[in-house]
């Protein structure tokens, strides 16, 4: 078995296919379900975001879980396997891993550095187990993945700007007003997580005004409750627009929220009041805002294509290649524990086969030394003794060759003990599936998992 992953992201794909494709709530648990049940996968998880859609998966042939997990993708996405097919990457085996890492540590972002995708690594993990999708491949390699993400935030600069798409959002904005945030207007349509953030940010930043409107209006309270903002009606939102010179819009709604009618009638109350520019910063995925609305005479729209790629400044070079030490370690770290763990399989075998043998000699001599009168002490004694000696016999040879398969290129040494030893394949085999069926991992749900 080996591991694959197949995706797109806001590196492969265009914001309009990437936002489509998205697969959340019971559609992806649905997903989940169907792709574990796949001829050539054993174990899968999926990462779903507004900036990426990942398939991992520890399959038994490349091809045909490769053409089955795109056919679900685009099932469930409803995006034609035509259009969504030239978006896709895949990654296989140590390549696969890699790139899990680099995602969980910030690397692979389109904010560099940003702390949320951990936590939805975490999530996608979590998800996974709790429909039983998960097995021991992709549950050490989910534990491998948060570490490298907690090694990379604790040991690295690479997110000690608090760096995220809000605050990036935010920085784009205020460039193209020309203002600090102290002289804005700002305006938070939504009351979601990311709203959440917005608002926090806006109002830690020191907003001149802010405002917070949602469908539901409770949930607008709550949030605005929270920093000190005021709470608008949803169904007044071109007036709450005219009077805002931002309005950030993160909203989990199916359609546009804020359409071009809504910006014209806005601009027109704007123009009576003398009020300047003003900026959209559009955060939803699917998308909130109307493109066309950027088309407005002093109107600027700030998408989530247009936050591609940003913070990288930000984050020094020192930091990067920090954290490029660092998934190259918990990669190799995490390569030399599956060599090993593929021959341990071999060296039980071994020790079964030299538990046998000592058993049936044991016997033997039992037999033939009662009949001399010899104590059942003195047998005791002596069947210590020989297990002892052959415990020690074997203990630097096992050792030893976990240590050379751990190592790269050592996958030939299992075969060499199979061979010197002249184990029976069914004997490790047999421990190989033992090892394989949960009923029997002594793993529990430890640590992030």
């Amino acid at each position: 078995m080996s591991v694959l992953v197949v995706g797109l992201s806001h590196k492969s794909a265009p914001i309009a296919t990437l936002e489509r494709a998205c697969v959340g709530g019971d559609s992806l648990r649905k997903l989940v379900g169907d792709i574990v049940r796949l001829p050539d996968v054993a174990e899968t998880f999926v990462i779903s975001t507004c900036n990426r859609v990942e398939v991992y998966a520890d399959v038994d042939r490349f091809h045909g879980a490769v053409a089955g997990i795109c056919e679900l993708l685009s099932r469930y996405s409803g995006v034609a396997a035509a259009e969504l097919t030239p978006c896709l990457y895949v990654h296989y085996e140590d390549r696969a891993v890699q790139h899990l890492l680099s995602v969980s540590s910030g690397l692979d972002s389109m904010v560099v550095g940003e702390d949320q995708i951990i936590g939805q690594v975490r999530a996608a993990v979590k998800l996974a187990e709790e429909h039983q999708a998960m097995g021991r491949v992709l549950r050490d390699l989910g534990r491998v993945a948060l570490r490298a993400g907690k090694r990379a935030r604790a040991e690295t600069g690479i997110d000690r700007m608090g760096l995220s798409l809000v605050t990036v959002g935010i920085e784009f904005a205020l460039e193209q007003l020309r203002q600090p945030l102290g002289d804005t207007h700002v305006l938070v349509v939504g009351a979601g997580t990311m709203s959440g953030l917005a608002v926090a940010t806006t109002a830690r930043q020191g907003a001149a005004r802010l405002v917070v409107a949602n469908r539901t209006r409770e949930r607008a309270e709550r949030l605005a409750a929270s920093a000190g903002a005021e709470v608008a009606d949803l169904t007044d939102l071109a007036g709450e627009i005219a009077a805002a010179d931002l309005v950030i819009s993160c909203t989990g709604a199916a359609g546009l929220v804020v359409t071009e009618a809504i910006v014209r009638d806005a601009l027109g109350a704007r123009a009576r009041a003398g009020r300047g520019p003003l900026v959209l910063l559009d955060l939803a995925m699917p998308r909130d805002i109307d493109p066309a609305v950027g088309a407005l005479p002093g109107v600027s729209v700030i998408g989530m294509d247009q936050l591609s790629g940003s913070g990288r400044a930000a984050v020094g070079a020192a930091d990067l290649a920090a954290v490029k030490v660092i998934v190259e370690e918990e990669l190799a770290a995490h390569g030399s524990a599956i060599r090993a763990a593929q021959v341990t399989p071999t060296v039980v075998a071994l020790r079964a086969k030299a538990a046998t043998v000592v058993d049936a000699e044991l016997a033997r001599l039992e037999g033939r030394l009662s009949d001399e009168g010899l104590s059942g002490h003195a047998l005791d004694e002596i069947a210590r003794t020989v297990r002892r000696v052959v415990d020690k016999l074997l203990h630097a040879p096992t050792v030893r060759v976990k240590e050379l398969a751990s190592a790269p290129g050592g996958e030939d040494y299992a075969d060499v003990v199979r061979v010197l030893f002249d184990l029976d394949p069914r004997a490790v085999e047999a421990v190989t599936r033992a090892e394989a069926d949960p009923l029997n991992s002594t793993d529990s749900e430890e640590g992030d998992l």
